[in-house]
């Protein structure tokens, strides 16, 4: 469908056809839906916006009312959904002139700051042409939004003029002008269009009159004097010149982000006078630059790059300046020249590509900051021109989303209609968000596919050898201005470089004295900074991946011994720190080494598997803690394989932990199980990992023969002794013995808090807070899970917090409120689905499928739970999350009358219980077929089964609570009480109907 709101509502389909939308209070509706097109609109905008602020009672009634009745107007070429907080019109804002005004009016200014004049005059008259009449006028008051668009449509219009004036407009523009200055009597922008229109027509008298009116205005209506702009333009009509214009470089391609700097440098240019732009090549400082100096009165661009001379800047400046004599002129009357052009002017000075020539460029630019008083400098350069007062502007390689904006706009040029690809955001990443690196990348799309460019990436230097032939050499290729950035290094400077390129991810300066062999490196490593050639943050340093590249192909020594000899005795370091109180600062320099962990541990398992194995021991609880997965269970595969079927002496615990990580966890690896049970029976311990402990019963499964070998191996290490309590706990858990599983939880919990390790104090304040739902405390069980939240959250733990979140949010569910828990269960998704974890998501949208079925969305929560079960992995601990799948399936089937269906689900459900770790999953089912029994008394029996399974009473699960109630109102309180008690000794028994 196609919508107008740039005057009278007009609503058709797409081949043209009116759709009558009903009367006044629908149409104010879709046009408040249509400012928002495929977003939410909140309930109290809409009724705001159709009552006003004191709305009549019973407006969100209506409200609803009128919702239906504008869906059934619209059916079926558009839906208008119901969302946690309002409503949402689904189409895409690009079905609203609305929209398309203000994306075209972006697009030509964009093009007008660009100075393409002929696509931003196209641009700007689409824009225009989309307006019918007044804005939003089927809104019964003044809105805000129809406020903001009516001032804009004359902005778009001066924008749309300004282009015209630019293509040579000149006296046709003119009758169109005085209208708008009647409309807008104090606009200087329009008096100065006016001059300049009138005396491109050939009429400069009439053009200062125009001058004088303005004058004659603002004096009478402000007090005020016309500004500087509108005077020198004056002054420039009276010397009978045309307004200059600022001499910059016209650009070719549309300027793509770079909004915070712009913003920066702009703000940085009205109180300073001396900005330089710094960061590596092909970051884009020129193109800023130009971008940043457009709108300024005056500018003046002054390319350094071909100079090898640094006497010869002034002849530069006086070249961009269009002073040529000064050519002829000795040095020392060359400078007086350049003085003098600027003692007296306003002017912003763009010196560019500053570096090879720093020293120079600084001498030139102290003089002229310090001899004209009107001059500004923005400066390009690889590093600082190191002058008092000089502010520097670093320009990073462009974040993801601009890049790929960028990457796209520069594609659409070589092929046409390119509309993405889902391998884009990867080749930026992979090209450091270098603009150049990009340009040059999407120009490869003339002849290449997506798939083909990213593959090749490896070999970028050669990928990207083809550039713009306009350009200096040194800009047209990848390789050339990396190239041209090295030649800029002493011979120190550029050996450190070499050797940096054995760190991935970036080094600190005590890692680089340790592997490169360098004393005191603080010295270079700040110089290679300046340079342009590394990032510094937070004490480390990073080389962007295309300069680590191109170094590397310069390396002659091989350190990755060195490298990997450094991060294992970190690693082995860590490792026993990441277990108590002071866990978060060793677990964050982990991360940060992640890329050196993971490229030690390669080197390792190609040419020191004992090292190897010593290295993926300590890693292995970090990747646990922080979710950590990437190639990890390849490379343990390759490792074992090397390592052979049996451990190496003393590594029996680092062996195991290896096994661990190469388990799919799908339980098709029978023989490594039974390989791994038989070492850790032959190992006597105690020990040193205890943490193997817990790995290895989430891998393999809970095995009651293990607990005595675990408390042997557990040794006299209490966190180790906390763990096998926790383990006990979930045991008796699942074995309906809540009692003595919250023992169990506590005493884990005191023998956690005395470490002070959040890990394992999570692990049981999740249990304890489930438990003390169960039997109704829903306000203890909140406090225990935020305890256990904040724990987790500090550990930055994705899979514990997705745990705690689900936990909270059926807390909030079985409270009643179900939009909170929703929202629970939608974070624990988003993180179970980053970390990696089918299990997880699964259990996250059984969740949601259980909020939806509870606010009545039946159709929504089914969708969920059959997404859940696809989910669902073949392992141990899949078991219990698939019956409770499935019983929300039969739950649903319930609500929506198909008992037979019902009943068939939760049958399934109850058989699949049966081969779970414990007795929870088949008190679920019996409690979920007492919702289906063919009598009272069987519910009754099936209730009480379900209890005895659990051990409690399932006090806080309101469909429990709902079948209980039901049937007791049925049977007399004795009768309920026999039948539960009977359910009560048959147990597992009662479920029988299975």
């Amino acid at each position: 469908m196609r919508f107008g709101i740039l005057g009278p509502l007009d609503v058709r389909t797409d081949d043209g056809t009116p759709v009558d939308p009903g009367g006044p209070r629908p149409r104010a509706l879709l046009t408040l839906l249509l400012l928002d097109a495929g977003r939410a609109v909140s309930t109290r905008r809409l009724v705001d916006g159709l009552y006003g602020a004191e709305p009549p009672a019973g407006a969100a009634n209506a409200l609803q009312s009128q919702i239906s009745r504008l869906r059934r107007r619209l059916a079926p070429h558009a839906e208008i959904e119901a969302t946690p907080t309002g409503y949402r019109l689904a189409v895409t804002p690009d079905t609203v002139d609305v929209h398309q005004f203000e994306k075209l009016s972006a697009a030509g200014r964009a093009a007008l700051a660009a100075g393409d004049h002929t696509q931003a005059a196209a641009r700007l008259r689409e824009a225009l042409a989309l307006w019918r009449g007044p804005a939003l006028p089927d809104l019964p008051d003044a809105d805000a939004e129809a406020t903001r668009l009516e001032e804009l449509r004359p902005a778009v219009v001066q924008d749309r003029i300004e282009a015209d004036l630019a293509l040579g407009g000149g006296s046709e523009l003119v009758p169109e002008l005085r209208a708008l200055l009647s409309a807008h009597p104090l606009s200087e922008r329009l008096y100065g269009q006016l001059m300049r229109a009138l005396h491109a027509g050939g009429r400069p008298a009439e053009a200062l009159t125009v001058y004088e009116e303005a004058r004659r205005a603002l004096a009478d209506e402000l007090g005020a004097d016309p500004s500087p702009e509108l005077s020198a333009l004056h002054l420039e009509l009276l010397r009978g010149a045309q307004p200059v214009r600022p001499r910059l470089p016209v650009q070719l391609t549309r300027f793509v982000g770079r909004e915070p700097e712009l913003a920066r440098i702009a703000a940085l240019l009205a109180g300073s006078r001396l900005v330089t732009l710094t960061g590596p090549g092909g970051a884009g400082k020129t193109r800023l630059a130009i971008e940043a100096a457009q709108h300024r009165p005056g500018a003046a661009f002054v390319e350094l790059a071909p100079l090898t001379d640094g006497s010869r800047i002034p002849y530069a400046v006086l070249a961009a300046l269009g002073v040529r004599e000064g050519f002829r002129s000795p040095a020392a009357d060359t400078t007086d020249r350049l003085l003098a052009a600027l003692e007296d002017r306003e002017l912003l000075l763009v010196l560019d590509n500053c570096e090879h020539l720093v020293e120079e460029a600084a001498r030139v630019a102290a003089l002229l900051l310090s001899a004209c008083p009107g001059v500004r400098i923005l400066a390009t350069s690889r590093e600082s021109l190191a002058i008092t007062g000089e502010i520097l502007v670093p320009v990073p390689p462009l974040p993801p989303e601009p890049a790929v904006r960028l990457f796209l706009d520069r594609a659409r040029a070589v092929r046409p209609g390119f509309d993405g690809h889902a391998r884009v955001a990867a080749i930026c990443t992979a090209l450091d968000g270098l603009p150049l690196a990009i340009e040059l990348a999407a120009a490869r799309l003339r002849t290449l596919t997506p798939d083909e460019l990213a593959d090749r990436l490896d070999d970028r230097f050669r990928l990207l050898s083809r550039g713009d032939r306009s350009k200096a050499p040194r800009h047209r290729t990848l390789r050339a201005v990396v190239e041209w950035s090295w030649g800029l290094l002493d011979e120190e400077e550029r050996e450190l470089a070499r050797r940096l390129t054995v760190f991935s991810g970036g080094a600190t300066s005590a890692a680089v004295e340790a592997v490169c062999g360098l004393p005191y490196p603080e010295d270079v490593l700040a110089s290679l900074v300046e340079k342009s050639f590394l990032e510094v943050s937070e004490g480390r340093y990073r080389m962007l991946e295309t300069i680590r590249a191109f170094a590397a192909e310069e390396r002659e020594e091989d350190l990755a011994d060195a490298h990997a000899d450094y991060f294992l005795r970190l690693a082995e370091e860590t490792e026993p720190r990441l277990r108590g109180g002071g866990q978060l600062p060793w677990l964050a320099r982990l991360a940060a080494e992640q890329g050196n962990l993971d490229a030690a541990l390669r080197h390792l398992v190609r040419h020191d598997t004992v090292r190897a194995l010593r290295l993926m021991g300590p890693l292995s609880w970090f990747w646990r803690l922080r979710g950590v997965h990437g190639e990890r269970m390849r490379t343990a595969r390759e490792l074992l394989a090397a390592v052979g079927d049996t451990p190496p002496p003393g590594l029996e615990e680092e062996y195991v932990l290896c096994a661990i990580n190469a388990l799919s966890g799908a339980g098709e690896e029978p023989e490594l199980i039974a390989r791994v049970d038989a070492v850790l029976e032959a190992y006597r311990g105690p020990l040193r990992l205890p943490y193997v402990l817990v790995l290895w019963a989430v891998a393999a499964g809970p095995r009651p023969a293990a607990d005595e070998k675990a408390l042997a191996l557990a040794g006299a290490s209490p966190w180790a002794h906390a763990l096998l309590d926790v383990g006990l706990g979930f045991r008796a858990q699942f074995s309906g013995r809540p009692g003595e599983s919250e023992e169990y939880f506590s005493r884990a919990l005191a023998g956690y808090r005395a470490t002070g390790d959040r890990w394992g104090m999570a692990n049981c304040l999740d249990p304890l807070g489930l438990l003390a739902h169960t039997r109704g405390d829903s306000g203890r069980a909140l406090e225990l899970l935020d305890e256990g939240l904040t724990h987790v959250r500090e550990l930055a733990a994705p899979e514990e917090t997705a745990d705690l979140l689900r936990s909270r949010g059926t807390v909030l569910l079985h409270r009643g409120d179900t939009a909170a828990a929703g929202a629970h269960f939608e974070q624990a998704l988003a993180l179970a689905r980053g970390a990696g974890l089918p299990d997880k998501v699964a259990a996250a949208r059984r969740g949601l499928g259980d909020a939806a079925r509870l606010a009545g969305d039946r159709a929504r929560a089914r969708v969920h739970y059959e997404n859940a079960l696809q989910e669902c992995a073949a392992n141990w601990f899949s078991v219990g999350e698939t019956a409770r799948i499935l019983i929300g399936l039969g739950r649903t089937a319930a609500a929506e009358g198909h008992t037979e269906e019902a009943r068939d689900w939760f049958r399934q459900a109850a058989e699949l219980a049966v081969e779970g770790p414990g007795d929870l999953e088949l008190a679920d089912a019996a409690e979920a077929l007492a919702s289906v029994a063919d009598s009272p008394g069987r519910a009754a029996v099936l209730l009480g089964a379900g209890t005895g399974l659990r051990g409690v009473r399932s006090s806080g699960d309101p469909d429990v609570v709902r079948v209980e109630e039901e049937v007791r109102a049925k049977l007399s309180p004795e009768a309920y009480e026999e039948a539960f008690q009977q359910g009560l000794r048959q147990r597992s028994a009662a479920v029988s109907e299975r």
